[in-house]
This record gives C-alpha cells, structure tokens and sequence, in this order.
C-alpha cells in the first residue's frame, strides 16, 4: 500500500473477524468504555433487524453498523483508530453465543474470536482483537477463551477496573438476555451476525491520515483528540519497558485533570512554548515549538514538561494552591481569574506556577497582577489578537527572568489602558454585559473585606433607579427628565447584585418598598455589602447617586491600582 492511499471497502463480519485482520488497540485509545445501555441497545437493533423466523436469512436486509477506521499497511496488523467499542461488543456477543448454542455449532464461533495455534507446529492462538495492555489478559481469558464467560459472575466488582467492569457487565448482560431465547433463535441470531451484519473498514497506512478521517466520519462513540495522537505518538517513541509506566501516568493526568480539560492543556503547553496565535494544525506546531522535544526525548518532555503544567493547570483549575504563607490571597486570584471570559491568561498562569510554585512571595504578586491585567484586558474588551500578542510578551518576560514590575512589563496596565479602563467604568457600565457582573462581584468582594461567599447559582445586576419608572411614582419626582435618568440610570452607583430571580414587576416598585421586596431576602437582610449600602439610603437622588459612584470607582481604584 502507497503511503497516501486510502482505502475503504464494505465487510460482513466473516471477513472483519478473519485473518485478514489481527485488530489491537493502541496505548492512546480510551478504555472499553460502553456500558449495558448501549450494549443493549446494539442487541436490540439486532434483534428488531433479525425480525421473525419465518423469513430466510439470505433475504433479510442487511445491518449497517458503521465504520471503524484503521492504521493498516499490506499485513493483517491493524491499530483501531475508532471502532474500538463496536469490535470489542461484537466480540463480546459472538462468546456469549458460543456460550449459548449447541456445541457442534459453537465450536465453529471460535474462528472468528481467535486463530487457532498448532502444538505440533509450536504456534500460538492469534486473537482477532487485543485490548489495551491493561485489559487484553482479562479479555482473553474471560471472553475470547472458551469457558470464561461462564466465570464472569463469580468476579469481585471491588478487584476490577471500570473497563473490566464493563467488559464482565455487558457480557452478563448478554447472557441474561439471550437465554430467554430458543435455541432456533440464537442460530438465527448467529448467522445474521455473521454473514448479514456490515462494518465499512476504512484503512491508511499512517496516523495523522487516520486522525482525519476519523474527525470527518466520527458522530458517535469516543471523541479520538489531538491529546491521544500526541500520547500515541510520545509514548511509542519511548522503550518497550517503560512504556506502560508512562502510559500509566499520562492517564492519571488526565483523569485528573478530566479530559476536555486535559485536551486543552497542549494548546496552552503550545502557547508556552509557540508564542504566537497558531498558523498550523496543533499536532504540528507542538511537535515544532515545544521542548524538550516531546518526539526527541519523549520521556524527558513528560518528567520536566508535561507533568509540571498538568499539575499547575490542576491547581489553578481547583483553587488549590497549598502553603502556610499566601495560600487563601492566591487562591483567591486564582477564582477571579477563572471569571475572565477568555482562556488566554492560562499559558503564562500555569508556566510561572510550575516554576515558583514554593515561593508563595512570588506567587501572591504574580497573581494579584496577572488578575489586574486580564481584569483590565477584558474591561476594554481587547480583542483577541491583542490578548494573545500581550501574553505572549509576558510569557518572554517570565522566560527571560526579567522584572515583571518594571513601569514598561507587559504584566503592568499602562497609564493609558488605565485611563480607559476609569472611563469605561465611569459610563454606562450596565450596556457592558460581559464585564459588568464581574466588576461588581469585585467590588462586593472588597467592600465585604474579603467575608463575601458566593455560592449562588444565579446571581443579576440590577438598577435601584428603574429603566422604566411609573409616571407619578417618587421617581419622577427625584428624576424629573427623561434625560437626567438616562444619565443615571446604568451608571455604577444605581447597580446592586441580587441573588435570585425577583419578580420583574417589582423593578419599577418605589424605593422604600423595592428595598422591602426587591433588595433583601426572606431573612430582611441582602446577601451583598453593595446592596446593604442601597438598603441604609432614605432616598434615592442624583446626589445619592454621584456620591455612590464616587466611593464605588475610589474602591476600583483601589483594586487596580488605576490611580496615577
């Protein structure tokens, strides 16, 4: 086979389970992972599709069960880049139904779990499908041998792993099904299996042609990410003997982390390294940017790189940075942090924890600063490009160990990004919707001295002076014109935070009544120092107002060191 060639042909399931194909699956597939809901569902479809014993096998429709994408070369060697679930399940099913039918018919079953060795030739059983390191013993020796089915219940949940679990469930599950069955039905069962159930295979010679095609063809079963072409390809490059080690250890990373949040750590390991917005596929630029060479010296890459970051990106993402000295100031940071809308600060958050994570006097100003300068980025709603090309000089700046407090450090806010930042939240910061809620949990934060909780799973940003008050209401009175409310109106100091869902009619309410119903909860108390500020007022005026945002923007000063 040519290295560009792509082949895909339609196969019953007598050829997918014969020697022209000797299945395995590599170290960077997820384990088994499908459960008894979609293992039955599989059986279910089946039997719908076998309809009833009236109808000759031959004249049945066949059943399409999809595609499974290999890396495969002119040998019957094949790595499963997607299928793994579907071949492991029919596997699965064609033993439980050797379990099940006459003997004399069952032992023609056993062809299509494994190739049967020769003693006299001295050759050994070749199994049509291998499972990961891990699980392959347990699913030769339950599943694909004969007798091991039947020894499956006796197992012990408590000594298995989830995979095994799995593996022992599904099987269970077939067996507790299928014996309700005749044995007519069972053979009709097998034959549709066998000679009417299709697999389109789908085979390349190489991995990153496989990885494409699997992202065009895959809608369904196990997301294949560019996290487990990188482990397949790093870990292979690594000696046989350490091989499980390391596999070992890249998955309890990523269990840790959780795998969408794993998958996002090479982007930010990229960032690291790259420097600059990505101009080609990721898989390429980490393999370019990154170093120790993650190709070159795989296990050098995971000790000094991948495992530091992991666990930088793990701490940041809890909030679990642990010292005696700093550790609640950091974590703190840590949670503002985690309310900027973008993700671009994470490459030089987790590079510089990775490298001062002992050092909490470092730490603590670090983050204090880096959570100024997203705050500050977000507020003026720097665009993308700029975000990346300023976290890219800071990500120099930490590498070179240059003074990251220097008036001109791409960690410090400018005296014009701080004079636009005043402005913006001088004007009608209610219209900002993406930043208004967080500029208010900032300031409630501070004025509450650091005691606000926010365990809420709905918190608002609501005006004291309505948008729309009732004409004759105190409102008018206090606001005579249209013009002069709409000068107040979104401004900060008519803002508060409400915990809840308030009933919408009461927003235009007057004030003493509003702070009654509108402002303080079932206690009569608010669960906001800014809102309790509202609740102490006897009216509600322009002067209120202006004092208000006066003290409120002196406090924002005061968090973002905005003054001159």
């Amino acid at each position: 086979m040519s290295p560009s060639k792509i082949l895909a042909t339609e196969y019953p399931i007598s050829k997918v389970f014969s020697n022209d194909f000797v299945f395995t699956i590599p170290l960077y597939q997820r384990p088994y992972a499908w459960t008894t809901e979609q293992a039955g569902e599989l059986l279910d479809d089946l039997m719908t599709s076998l309809g009833d014993d009236n109808e000759k096998i031959d004249e049945i429709n066949p059943y399409f069960l999809g595609s499974i994408v290999l890396i495969k070369g002119d040998t019957p060697d094949a790595e499963v880049v997607d299928g793994q679930q579907r071949l492991t399940t029919l596997t699965i099913l064609l033993a439980v139904l050797r379990l099940l039918i006459p003997t004399e018919h069952a032992n023609k079953l056993t062809k299509y779990l494994y190739q049967e060795g020769d003693w006299c030739e001295r050759t050994s059983n070749i199994y049509r499908l291998t499972l990961r390191e891990r699980d392959a013993r347990f699913f030769k020796e339950y599943i694909q041998d004969e007798g091991g089915i039947s020894k499956l219940k006796e197992l012990s949940h408590l000594q298995l792993s989830d995979s095994c679990k799995n593996l022992q469930q599904n099987a269970v599950l077939f067996v507790e099904r299928l014996q309700q069955f005749p044995e007519s039905e069972l053979l009709r069962l097998t034959q549709f299996i066998i000679s009417r159930c299709f697999l389109v295979v789908v085979s390349t010679p190489d991995i990153d042609s496989a990885y494409r095609i699997f992202s065009v063809l895959n809608n369904r079963g196990m997301d294949l990410s560019h996290a487990d072409i990188l482990k397949a390809e790093i870990i292979g490059k690594i000696p046989g003997e350490k091989q499980e080690n390391y596999s070992k250890e890249w998955e309890d990373l990523e269990e840790k982390l959780g795998r969408e949040t794993f998958k996002s750590l090479f982007s930010h390991i990229r960032m690291i390294y790259g420097k600059a917005k990505p101009r080609e596929s990721i898989l390429k630029e980490f393999v370019k940017d990154v170093e120790p060479s993650p190709y070159k010296c795989p296990q050098e890459f995971i000790d000094k790189t991948l495992i530091p970051l992991a666990d930088a990106f793990y701490i940041i993402n809890n909030q679990a940075y642990k010292s005696e000295k700093w550790s609640e100031e950091i974590t703190l940071q840590f949670r503002w942090l985690h309310l900027i809308d973008n993700s671009d600060w994470i490459p030089p958050a987790i590079f510089y924890l990775s490298r001062n994570y002992n050092n909490p006097d470092l730490l603590v100003r670090f983050f204090s600063d880096l959570s100024r300068l997203a705050s500050g980025l977000m507020i003026q709603r720097t665009n993308i490009n700029e975000r990346i090309e300023r976290y890219s000089k800071l990500l120099h700046t930490i590498e070179n160990s240059k003074d990251l407090y220097a008036l001109d450090s791409p960690l410090q806010l400018n005296p014009q990004e701080r004079e636009s930042i005043l402005k913006i939240l001088n004007d009608d910061l209610y219209l900002m919707k993406k930043t208004r809620r967080y500029v208010l949990l900032r300031l409630d934060e501070a004025l509450s001295e650091g005691k606000a909780s926010y365990n809420f799973s709905h918190i608002t940003v609501e005006h004291v002076l309505p948008q729309n008050p009732n004409p004759g209401s105190l409102w008018v009175n206090w606001f005579p014109t249209q013009e002069e409310r709409e000068k107040y109106v979104h401004r900060l100091g008519n803002l508060v935070l409400l915990s809840s869902c308030k009933n919408s009619e009461a927003q235009n309410y007057d004030f003493e009544r509003k702070k009654q119903q509108y402002f303080t909860t079932k206690t009569g108390v608010s669960n906001f120092a800014l809102t309790t500020q509202v609740l102490m007022e006897q009216e509600w005026t322009p002067e209120v107002i202006d004092k208000r945002q006066e003290r409120l923007i002196d406090k924002l000063k005061e968090i973002w060191r905005l003054g001159h």
